[in-house]
């Protein structure tokens, strides 16, 4: 049996749809928070059972029976994310799993000015102690984080955050296949993969420029001091620690931590992964309509 966790996430339920095309659903597993929002799962045979990270206690009854498992890094700030991923990985493996799967970054690493990074670091490292296969997918940079800043964005006709760098900014459902492919293959090295990202670095000058040609209205990017940018986001009503974390964010892009690009997504998933440009895309064309502009047009790509 295979184990997903975060099965209602927005990675880990494409995970499960991917898998569902190659695996029987009885063979499938997933943990959830809240086994209400799965019941379509479980109604297509789906194992469905509930646990939370942070009660570690939840775990034992999650991974009775699986053979792999794939960890979904849980949406954690703080100390306890690496904790909370290690009970997860420990039960797994109390449960007899002799594969581990643990949903990594690519800019993992214990010095990293972005907090999630020291923790994906910290999690790998434990993966090297547990008695059983593991591997650790370096995920590119998810490009949804883009959709926080892309509507404000076309409304001021700026987008004003702080010096960053390139980032390897990779697609929700390239990265769920690819973790799809390789829960099912056996042969998949074990240990951190080569990064799993799409081919282009592109920093927040050339997602603006993106943003202009796909929507005909001009955006500048416009650099804002550090502090500046988390005064103006606690304005906004974004908790002080939150707006900390995320500039964390842009202090390891300057430093170059996610200029990094393989082809290892692409050769995992057997296609040329998604764009920027595309993912923006499909995003645009999501947003309502703002009053006297009509829609937000969206271009052919």
């Amino acid at each position: 049996m295979i184990v997903v966790t975060g099965a209602t996430g927005r990675l880990g339920s494409q995970v499960v749809e991917r898998l569902l095309e190659r695996v029987p659903a009885d063979s499938l597993g997933v943990s959830v928070r809240d086994a209400a929002r799965a019941a379509h799962l479980a109604g297509r045979g789906v194992r469905v059972r509930e646990a939370d990270f942070t009660r570690p206690a939840t775990l034992g009854a999650v991974f009775e029976g699986a053979d792999t498992v794939l960890v979904v890094s849980p949406s954690i700030a703080g100390p306890g994310a690496a904790a909370a991923s290690r009970a997860a990985v420990d039960h797994a493996v109390a449960a007899g799993a002799r594969r581990i799967l643990y949903t990594s970054h690519q800019a993992a690493s214990p010095d990293s000015r972005f907090a999630a990074q020291p923790t994906h670091a910290a999690v790998e490292e434990h993966l090297r102690e547990v008695p059983a296969r593991t591997t650790a997918l370096r995920h590119g940079f998810y490009a949804s984080t883009l959709e926080r800043y892309a509507p404000r964005a076309l409304e001021t006709g700026e987008l004003r955050v702080p010096e960053d760098g390139p980032f390897s900014w990779s697609d929700h459902a390239d990265l769920a296949e690819a973790d799809a492919v390789a829960l099912t293959d056996p042969g998949t090295p074990d240990g951190p993969t080569p990064p799993l990202t799409a081919p282009d670095l592109l920093d927040l000058a050339d997602v603006a420029r993106v943003l202009t040609d796909l929507t005909g209205r001009t955006v500048r990017r416009v650099v804002v001091d550090d502090e500046e940018w988390v005064a103006d986001q606690v304005a906004l009503g974004v908790p002080r620690p939150a707006a900390e974390f995320v500039l964390g964010m842009f202090r390891a892009a300057r430093r170059g931590d996610f200029a990094v690009a393989g082809p290892f997504l692409e050769e995992l998933i057997g296609r040329r992964p998604v764009s920027v440009r595309e993912s923006l895309d499909r995003f645009l064309r999501t947003l309502p309509a703002r009053s006297g502009s009509g829609p937000v047009p969206g271009s052919a790509v």
